[in-house]
């Protein structure tokens, strides 16, 4: 059986994104199925948050998805989570990941395809933590699509830290401080 060479690309590219809740959308719930006093296996958390280029200048839209509570760690105080969501940009697509979301140190997903610009994605992304369940860094390593545009990839990224916010631009959406069509 002959070996065929692959036209997908294999270069690994960073996106940079932040995951602000603004506390204006109702997010996350919180919904006890396990009817017990602490969190337990089973409980669910659907939610959906803005999101930002890395230097907070442009919304790129939002994120939407659930985590399935997996373990309470009481001796971390945090969770362990089972996590489904995706990344939507607008105009150039959305990004689906999936994986370990722990609220009390760094975790990677791994990214399960998209849409768009990312159709045919893989790779992983890294969750860095803020400020729970507040503030969130991503730093994607995506494989397998085109190169990335500049408005996405060629910003200086803001030192993560619990002071962090969107431009005021980027948070009253005019125009210029968003991508084309973002999903709100």
């Amino acid at each position: 059986m002959a070996c065929s060479s692959s036209s997908r690309p294999t270069k690994v590219q960073e996106l940079n994104v932040y995951e602000i809740n603004e506390r204006d959308r109702s997010s996350p719930a919180y919904l006890s199925l396990s009817q017990k006093p602490v969190h337990a296996l089973g409980d669910l958390v659907p939610f959906t948050n803005k999101i930002y280029t890395g230097d907070l200048q442009k919304r790129l839209g939002i994120t939407a998805g659930i985590c399935i509570l997996i373990e309470n760690k009481p001796e971390k105080k945090g969770d362990r989570y089972e996590a489904i969501y995706s990344f939507y940009f607008g105009n150039y697509g959305h990004v689906a990941v999936q994986g370990p979301y722990l609220t009390y140190e760094d975790t990677y997903l791994a990214v399960t395809g998209g849409s768009g610009i990312f159709e045919g994605a893989y790779g992983q992304v890294k969750l860095h933590q803020i400020l729970f369940p507040f503030k969130i860094l991503y730093t994607f390593y995506l494989k397998g699509i085109e190169d990335l545009p500049e408005e996405l990839t060629n910003v200086k990224v803001v030192e993560p830290g619990p002071g962090v916010e969107p431009s005021p631009a980027a948070n009253a959406c005019e125009a210029h401080a968003t991508v084309s069509n973002f999903t709100n």
